[in-house]
Protein backbone atom coordinates (compact mmCIF):
# COMPACT_ATOMS: atom_id res chain seq x y z
CA UNK A 1 0.00 0.00 0.00
CA UNK A 2 1.26 3.63 -0.82
CA UNK A 3 1.75 6.13 1.55
CA UNK A 4 -0.40 9.01 0.90
CA UNK A 5 0.80 12.57 -0.15
CA UNK A 6 -0.49 15.45 2.07
CA UNK A 7 -0.02 19.06 1.11
CA UNK A 8 0.96 21.56 3.67
CA UNK A 9 -2.43 23.18 2.54
CA UNK A 10 -4.37 19.98 3.60
CA UNK A 11 -2.34 19.50 6.97
CA UNK A 12 -3.25 23.05 7.71
CA UNK A 13 -6.91 22.51 7.13
CA UNK A 14 -6.50 19.56 9.96
CA UNK A 15 -4.78 22.05 12.36
CA UNK A 16 -6.22 23.50 15.41
CA UNK A 17 -3.84 26.13 16.96
CA UNK A 18 -5.49 26.09 20.64
CA UNK A 19 -4.73 29.76 21.40
CA UNK A 20 -6.42 30.85 18.09
CA UNK A 21 -9.37 28.80 18.79
CA UNK A 22 -12.65 30.53 19.91
CA UNK A 23 -15.32 29.33 22.93
CA UNK A 24 -18.22 28.76 23.11
CA UNK A 25 -20.31 30.02 26.66
CA UNK A 26 -23.49 28.13 25.76
CA UNK A 27 -21.77 25.21 23.88
CA UNK A 28 -25.46 23.29 25.26
CA UNK A 29 -28.36 24.12 26.41
CA UNK A 30 -28.07 23.45 30.29
CA UNK A 31 -24.99 25.77 30.47
CA UNK A 32 -28.17 28.89 30.63
CA UNK A 33 -27.86 27.23 34.55
CA UNK A 34 -25.42 28.77 37.05
CA UNK A 35 -24.26 25.36 37.91
CA UNK A 36 -23.64 24.07 34.05
CA UNK A 37 -21.67 27.16 32.80
CA UNK A 38 -18.64 26.40 31.38
CA UNK A 39 -16.74 26.58 27.62
CA UNK A 40 -16.42 24.49 24.94
CA UNK A 41 -13.87 24.51 22.35
CA UNK A 42 -15.10 22.42 19.76
CA UNK A 43 -11.85 20.86 17.93
CA UNK A 44 -12.33 18.10 15.83
CA UNK A 45 -16.22 17.90 14.45
CA UNK A 46 -19.20 19.77 15.61
CA UNK A 47 -19.72 16.97 18.54
CA UNK A 48 -22.85 17.54 20.06
CA UNK A 49 -22.73 21.13 20.40
CA UNK A 50 -26.30 23.27 20.41
CA UNK A 51 -24.59 26.16 19.88
CA UNK A 52 -25.63 27.67 16.38
CA UNK A 53 -22.66 30.12 16.28
CA UNK A 54 -19.86 27.26 16.71
CA UNK A 55 -16.96 27.21 14.13
CA UNK A 56 -15.01 24.05 14.24
CA UNK A 57 -11.79 24.25 12.86
CA UNK A 58 -11.28 20.81 11.69
CA UNK A 59 -13.89 19.60 9.97
CA UNK A 60 -12.65 16.22 8.84
CA UNK A 61 -14.78 13.83 10.97
CA UNK A 62 -13.01 10.17 10.74
CA UNK A 63 -14.82 8.41 13.63
CA UNK A 64 -14.66 10.59 16.22
CA UNK A 65 -15.10 14.49 17.61
CA UNK A 66 -12.88 16.26 19.96
CA UNK A 67 -13.47 19.09 22.62
CA UNK A 68 -11.90 20.97 25.41
CA UNK A 69 -14.03 22.38 28.07
CA UNK A 70 -12.76 25.16 30.34
CA UNK A 71 -14.93 25.19 33.47
CA UNK A 72 -14.52 26.65 36.81
CA UNK A 73 -14.72 25.12 40.23
CA UNK A 74 -17.97 23.33 40.91
CA UNK A 75 -19.16 23.64 37.22
CA UNK A 76 -19.65 21.26 34.90
CA UNK A 77 -22.59 19.82 32.58
CA UNK A 78 -26.24 18.25 33.07
CA UNK A 79 -27.26 14.68 33.25
CA UNK A 80 -27.64 13.49 29.73
CA UNK A 81 -27.30 10.87 27.17
CA UNK A 82 -26.08 10.51 23.24
CA UNK A 83 -25.77 7.25 20.83
CA UNK A 84 -22.27 7.64 21.26
CA UNK A 85 -19.25 6.70 23.56
CA UNK A 86 -17.77 9.97 25.22
CA UNK A 87 -14.04 9.78 26.45
CA UNK A 88 -13.29 12.47 29.21
CA UNK A 89 -9.47 13.06 30.15
CA UNK A 90 -8.94 15.80 32.25
CA UNK A 91 -6.37 17.91 31.22
CA UNK A 92 -5.51 20.22 34.30
CA UNK A 93 -7.69 19.91 37.94
CA UNK A 94 -9.72 17.04 39.44
CA UNK A 95 -13.34 16.01 37.48
CA UNK A 96 -16.39 14.18 38.93
CA UNK A 97 -17.88 12.08 36.31
CA UNK A 98 -21.72 11.29 37.29
CA UNK A 99 -23.61 8.42 35.68
CA UNK A 100 -26.94 6.61 36.15
CA UNK A 101 -30.47 7.44 35.33
CA UNK A 102 -30.98 9.79 38.27
CA UNK A 103 -27.09 10.74 38.64
CA UNK A 104 -26.62 8.40 41.11
CA UNK A 105 -23.13 7.37 40.43
CA UNK A 106 -19.71 9.44 40.63
CA UNK A 107 -16.25 8.33 40.17
CA UNK A 108 -12.94 10.86 40.59
CA UNK A 109 -10.63 11.45 38.21
CA UNK A 110 -7.37 13.30 37.97
CA UNK A 111 -4.61 14.39 35.32
CA UNK A 112 -4.37 12.18 32.40
CA UNK A 113 -6.64 9.68 33.56
CA UNK A 114 -9.58 9.00 31.34
CA UNK A 115 -13.29 7.12 31.63
CA UNK A 116 -15.16 5.91 28.57
CA UNK A 117 -18.59 6.19 29.11
CA UNK A 118 -20.42 3.70 27.27
CA UNK A 119 -23.82 4.19 24.98
CA UNK A 120 -26.78 4.43 26.54
CA UNK A 121 -25.60 5.68 29.98
CA UNK A 122 -27.14 9.05 31.72
CA UNK A 123 -23.88 11.23 32.11
CA UNK A 124 -22.61 14.06 33.12
CA UNK A 125 -19.31 16.10 34.88
CA UNK A 126 -17.91 18.59 37.40
CA UNK A 127 -15.20 20.51 37.74
CA UNK A 128 -13.82 18.99 41.66
CA UNK A 129 -11.09 21.47 41.59
CA UNK A 130 -10.73 24.82 43.66
CA UNK A 131 -9.44 26.59 40.16
CA UNK A 132 -10.43 26.67 36.26
CA UNK A 133 -9.25 23.40 34.91
CA UNK A 134 -9.57 22.07 31.26
CA UNK A 135 -11.14 18.35 29.98
CA UNK A 136 -10.57 17.07 26.88
CA UNK A 137 -13.98 14.97 25.32
CA UNK A 138 -13.94 12.89 22.56
CA UNK A 139 -17.52 11.46 21.10
CA UNK A 140 -17.28 8.39 19.17
CA UNK A 141 -18.96 8.34 15.91
CA UNK A 142 -19.10 10.00 12.69
CA UNK A 143 -22.81 11.61 13.67
CA UNK A 144 -23.13 11.77 17.64
CA UNK A 145 -26.69 12.62 17.00
CA UNK A 146 -28.42 15.21 19.53
CA UNK A 147 -27.90 14.95 23.45
CA UNK A 148 -31.18 13.84 25.04
CA UNK A 149 -31.39 15.79 28.20
CA UNK A 150 -32.63 13.94 31.62
CA UNK A 151 -36.27 15.57 32.28
CA UNK A 152 -35.05 17.28 35.76
CA UNK A 153 -32.19 19.58 33.38
CA UNK A 154 -35.06 20.47 30.56
CA UNK A 155 -37.27 21.89 33.11
CA UNK A 156 -35.38 24.25 34.47
CA UNK A 157 -33.94 25.09 30.55
CA UNK A 158 -37.32 25.89 29.86
CA UNK A 159 -38.00 27.72 32.96
CA UNK A 160 -35.55 30.19 32.32
CA UNK A 161 -36.44 30.30 28.60
CA UNK A 162 -34.63 28.67 26.68
CA UNK A 163 -34.76 24.95 24.54
CA UNK A 164 -33.92 23.20 21.68
CA UNK A 165 -35.42 24.20 18.13
CA UNK A 166 -36.54 21.41 15.59
CA UNK A 167 -32.79 21.73 14.64
CA UNK A 168 -31.38 20.72 17.79
CA UNK A 169 -30.06 24.48 18.11
CA UNK A 170 -30.22 26.61 21.55
CA UNK A 171 -33.33 28.98 20.96
CA UNK A 172 -35.07 31.37 23.46
CA UNK A 173 -38.62 31.00 24.02
CA UNK A 174 -41.01 33.65 23.50
CA UNK A 175 -42.71 35.13 26.97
Amino acid sequence: MANRVVSRDEMLSRTAIFKDLKGSSRPLVDAVLPQFQREIFQIIGGGVTEDPEVKVPITAVEGFHLSIIKAGPGKGTGLHNHKTVEVFMPLTGTWAVIWGDAGENELTIGQYDVVSVPIGVMRGFRNDGDQEALLLAIVGGTDPGRVDWAKDVRDQVRARGFDLGADGKIIELTK
